[in-house]
């Protein structure tokens, strides 16, 4: 059975500062000493959780996009986070944006998933333009599902299929900027996710206080397929390393297999 190593990287941001974020980042990733395969990222990890994408987005050309490229090709590893990203609307005049999370290869090929479910509570609507297409990466026979910061509030979207024969995805990871004051719901969610997918999940959030005074706890945790914390880190800035084992998953998926009473139904986009 394969394993899988992944680093979880949970830090205070620089507000709208990317040239800080990208120095701070590249030094932390430096500074890991565990060979790893995977390192992730909180969301908007070049600007904190903004709402100013007409001064702070770029395009996947950019600078940011080119940065992921250069580590993940320097470190031989998978680089993950999101960022606001600018494309071209259906009107030329017009500019769209969205909440992006781009899966860095080290061959410099990469994966995007734009965020679905825009946080209406902080006006992200207004700001950013939902996706409606799941990324679903494969690395070493491992199905890792990503997903961003309040996709996590709706299971529908995280479901695992009904299929009788296999799992859709054996991971889940969400990247967040998910604030103090809804911390009880952060770490019950990526459990329940845990639980109803039986998967493990990995939710990275940053910790400190943002340009709106909004704190942030942290509470970056990995999940096992049963619910069980396998690590969590309340409050402080932390570089954790962890590596998940395929065999632990098939054995709790063979021995309590709930997964194939699965529901089916179809999501509308």
């Amino acid at each position: 059975m394969s394993s899988l190593t992944l680093t979880l990287i949970q830090t205070n941001l620089f507000w709208e500062n990317k040239k800080a974020n990208l120095e701070m980042l590249r030094e932390k990733i430096e500074s890991i000493k565990e060979k790893t395969e995977i390192v992730i990222l909180p969301e908007m990890f070049t600007t904190g959780f903004s709402m100013k994408p007409e001064l702070f987005a770029e395009k996947m050309q950019g600078e940011t996009v080119q940065w992921m490229k250069k580590i993940a090709t320097e470190k031989k590893i998978i680089l993950t986070g999101s960022v606001m990203i600018e494309e071209p609307s259906t009107n030329a005049q017009d500019r769209q944006y969205f909440n992006r999370l781009i899966w860095m290869l080290p061959t410099g090929e990469f994966g995007v998933y734009d965020k679905r479910h825009l946080f209406a509570f902080a006006d992200e609507q207004h700001h950013f333009s939902a996706g409606n297409k799941k990324l679903i990466a494969s690395v070493k026979g491992w199905k890792i599902n990503l997903q961003i910061c309040y996709d996590l509030r709706f299971p529908v979207w995280a479901r695992q299929s009904a299929s009788a024969t296999e799992n859709m995805y054996d991971l889940l990871i969400n990247v967040a900027n998910w604030p103090q004051k809804r911390s009880v719901a952060w770490s019950t969610l990526l459990q329940a996710r845990a639980i109803e997918n039986q998967c493990f999940v990995i939710g990275v959030n940053r910790v400190g206080e943002d340009g709106n005074k909004i704190l942030y706890d942290g509470e970056s945790s990995v999940i096992g397929p049963l619910g069980e914390i396998i690590y969590q880190k309340n409050k402080e800035e932390d570089i954790f390393t962890c590596t998940l084992q395929k065999e632990k998953l098939t054995a709790v998926r063979d021995k309590f297999p709930f997964w194939k009473d699965a529901d089916s139904f179809e999501i509308i986009k």
